[in-house]
């Protein structure tokens, strides 16, 4: 005999609800030895963090900490990667030299105004980073003086995506001790400011 539908609970939403957000399972302690996707983000299990490039300096700050992210992705309405922002452009020395140039203050200043733009970002290929080890990834980003990587893969299309990040906040975390990237030896609680 058929019943019908079961006859389901119905509430309101609770005040200052939020939800769940994925969340990568990164192994707690690396090696220099270990492999490179384990200090990688993985676009794939982590959502990305983007900011539009027409928000002001301090909407990319409060969107950095409020994600607890050092790098944002600039991108436009169609979801192209216009450039990327970090908290380091934010606090250094690419806002004073933009002030310099064209006036105004800082409130003033757009992230498009100081973004690092797509085509001056260096990435790394996922099919490599697959064989790579910490060390590798270490070294490149030595080389590049960026405190962060992006990785790219092709999509079901052939076309490049961004499928991963390296952090050296994140890689210094996990290796346990502080790691120099451009030229300065930053160690945990320095990198957190410094993105």
């Amino acid at each position: 005999m058929n019943k019908g539908p079961k006859t389901l609970t119905k509430s309101t939403l609770d005040s200052d609800v939020t939800y769940y957000r994925p969340v990568q399972d990164l192994p707690e302690k690396v090696s220099l030895k270990s492999p490179a996707v384990d200090v990688m983000t993985d676009l794939k299990k982590v959502t990305a963090m983007g900011i539009s490039p027409c928000a002001n300096l301090d909407e990319a700050s409060q969107r950095m900490t409020s994600s607890n992210v050092h790098l944002l992705f600039v991108a436009n309405q169609f979801n192209h990667v216009m450039g990327i922002i970090t908290s380091n452009d934010l606090t250094g020395g690419k806002v004073v030299k933009y002030m310099s140039q064209v006036g105004g203050k800082r409130e003033d200043v757009m992230v498009r105004d100081v973004m690092t733009t797509q085509d001056k970002i260096e990435v790394l290929d996922m099919e490599e980073i697959k064989e790579a080890r910490v060390s590798d990834v270490v070294a490149v980003m030595k080389h590049m003086g960026r405190r962060h990587a992006l990785v790219v893969d092709k999509d079901f299309s052939g076309a490049q995506v961004i499928c991963g990040v390296f952090s050296s906040v994140q890689i210094s975390t996990q290796l346990g001790e502080p790691i120099a990237v451009s030229g300065v030896a930053t160690g945990v609680a320095d990198m957190a400011l410094n993105g």
